[in-house]
């Protein structure tokens, strides 16, 4: 691929940073503008990655015909206006996940991309990570059978600022979302119900957003398979994420807590690093789902992770949310029916 797709990023936190640098570093874009509500940190990060244009105001972004493709990675409640606003303007879109931070605007905005026929990739950043997508051959391979039983952890370290869970949409939404994204993509197929519990161990701020700090949610899928996925801010040891397929005739399982393949033997005991953060954890995913979208965008293909997954997770992630709230099961299949 010889073109370059000239992107924008919008959002320049922590997370979107690395996509900046990221865009910057690609073979098949060309990182031309930054946009972000701190004008000083947009101008610090252009001149750090050599972007020729930073601004605090969307519009420049949209009314800029030569951009042709952007990374939303702002605030979730932003998302909606922002995709919108691409869309209209003819832009290709990779967008963080959650797709948005309401479920009605969800449907509305993979509405208004499918009639503008708008490239819309969701960061669900795991399907590229290469022992997720490892594992996906393998299962769709018949490597271990017929997929029977899927299991998720996702473990952060530290919670948030209190500033950011009180818009995050709650740890169900915010966190454990990335399992059932890939809990269906794994299983090969859609949840149809989900049971959620959880509670508040550490950070009694979350109380007052009605959120929790560590969750579980008992998931059943068409198939008639089934699984569960926690999440959790209290894993203070590092940065946990692992998954487990069981199948009918064999399991795999993916990911540990190793940053570097090494043990350290001492009269102290046996001991290996950890990992620290996502993006130490996911660095070649981080990287490989902008080159697979750049290519997307180049080859006017469609995305590996849709608008449509994007709304499927966001679904699961409010009926487990409904879940914890009520204590009762709630049945996805009515919901799913208006996709």
């Amino acid at each position: 691929m010889s073109k370059k797709v000239r992107t924008a990023v919008f959002g320049l936190g922590r997370l979107g940073y690395w996509h900046a640098v990221n865009v910057a570093k690609s073979r098949n874009a060309e990182l031309v503008a930054l946009c972000d509500v701190n004008l000083e940190a947009a101008e610090k990060i252009a001149a750090e990655l050599d972007v020729p244009s930073f601004t605090n105001n969307p519009e420049e972004i949209f009314q800029d015909d030569q951009i042709e493709a952007v990374v939303v990675a702002s605030p979730t409640n932003t998302h909606f206006d922002l995709l919108s606003k691409a869309s209209a303007t003819g832009k290709a879109i990779f967008v963080e996940k959650p797709l948005t931070i309401d479920l009605q605007e969800a449907f509305e905005i993979k509405k208004i991309l499918e009639s503008n026929n708008t490239i819309c990739q969701v960061g669900f950043m795991r399907r590229f990570d290469p022992a997720y997508d490892a594992a996906k051959k393998r299962i769709d391979a018949g490597d271990i059978g017929k997929p029977i039983y899927f299991r998720g952890i996702s473990r952060d370290p530290v919670a948030p600022h209190e500033s950011f869970i009180e818009h995050s949409g709650g740890l169900f939404i915010d966190v454990a979302i990335h399992d059932f994204d890939i809990a269906r993509y794994l299983m090969n197929s859609e949840v149809s119900s989900v049971s959620s519990h959880g509670r508040v161990l550490k950070y009694p701020f979350m109380e007052k957003y009605g959120d929790v700090d560590q969750s579980l949610t008992y998931m059943e899928f068409a198939t008639g398979a089934a699984g569960d996925a926690e999440a959790s801010r209290n894993a203070y040891y590092g940065y946990d994420i692992r998954a487990e397929v069981i199948g009918t005739e064999g399991s795999i399982f993916i990911g540990n807590l190793r940053q570097h393949d090494i043990q350290v033997l001492t009269k102290a005991g046996n001991t290996h690093d950890i990992l620290p953060d996502f993006p130490t954890r996911f660095t070649d995913a981080y990287s490989l789902e902008l080159e697979d979208f750049f290519r997307v965008v180049i080859e006017k293909a469609v995305p590996r992770v849709t608008v449509e997954d994007g709304v499927k997770a966001l679904e699961i992630a409010y009926a487990a949310t409904e879940a914890f709230k009520t204590g009762q099961k709630v049945d996805l299949s009515k919901a799913m029916s208006r996709l």
